[in-house]
């Protein structure tokens, strides 16, 4: 992942960002002993079928019911082992991933009714095709968090579950992603304008800007060029509670008027 560049403006706090990191992260790989027999042929990764974090970083982890790592565990009440999330830009970067996070702990065999339990819980957020093998064909394995680490643009962190899961909550975390998409997709004149805070370095003719990534406390631009990648974060004049505010911010620092940009605007707030 590409490095921010020194002197950035004011960022969420490391735990605040590992929070939405466990919360976005779209990737998930599980690292077990290679020797455990849990068969993990590429270092002891292997990747679930489906994975579930919440901010406490106690992972729920379907895998196929003849999984050798869920074999383990019918045999070893705890398996130890590390969960790696992946957050990745949702636009097409040559450096897509923006952060990490590895959450050390235990994995267990949830019960067959715990599973079922935990699966409708799951599909009430998010409604997964795949949560209907829970009970047939495949099972949960529940995780039991030790210790967080993050490492991202801005930085790296240790810390423990409790404290991720009583950070602040990013008002963004859900949305930000799409919005981002939206904004590459369609607004090349918001784009444009945000160009402006660019250092001089970066504005030449053969550079290409993406919107990278959103918190409510600013916007993280990527500036790629033939010399490499670089990041740039503009603060918001004040924290951002919405999609609506979000929008406001954006354009105020594009300059760009809200009649230009009516739809991004409407795009922002769900409307």
């Amino acid at each position: 992942m590409a490095r921010s560049c020194p002197h950035q403006p004011p960022v969420p706090s490391p735990v605040e960002r590992a929070r939405a990191t466990v919360l976005r992260a779209g990737g998930a790989t599980l690292l077990v002993d290679p020797h455990a027999g849990a068969g993990a042929g590429d270092g002891g990764r292997v990747v679930p079928v489906l994975h579930h974090v919440p901010a406490s970083g106690a992972a729920t982890l379907q895998f196929p019911a003849d999984h050798p790592l869920v074999a383990l565990t019918r045999v070893h009440e705890y398996v130890p082992a590390m969960l790696e999330l992946t957050d990745s830009t949702p636009l097409p970067v040559r450096q897509p991933v923006r952060g990490l996070v590895w959450i050390a702990g235990r994995v267990r065999l949830l019960p067959a009714r715990v599973a079922r339990r935990a699966a409708l819980r799951i599909a009430a957020e998010a409604t997964d095709e795949r949560l209907l093998d829970v009970g047939h064909s495949d099972v949960l394995l529940r995780m039991d968090p030790g210790s967080v680490v993050l490492s991202d643009a801005e930085g790296t962190g240790t810390f423990t579950p409790a404290q991720v899961a009583a950070a602040p909550h990013d008002p963004l975390v859900t949305s930000g992603d799409e919005w981002l998409a939206h904004l590459a997709r369609a607004h090349g004149s918001l784009l444009t304008g945000l160009a402006r805070h660019l250092p001089p370095s970066l504005r030449h003719p053969g550079a290409t800007l993406h919107p990278l990534a959103v918190d409510r406390l600013g916007l993280r631009l990527r500036v790629e060029t033939d010399r490499g990648d670089h990041d740039v974060r503009l603060a918001f004049a004040a924290p951002v509670a919405c999609s609506r505010m979000l929008g406001a911010e954006v354009r105020r620092l594009a300059e760009v008027s809200p009649a230009a940009t009516g739809a991004v605007h409407r795009r922002a707030a769900g409307r």
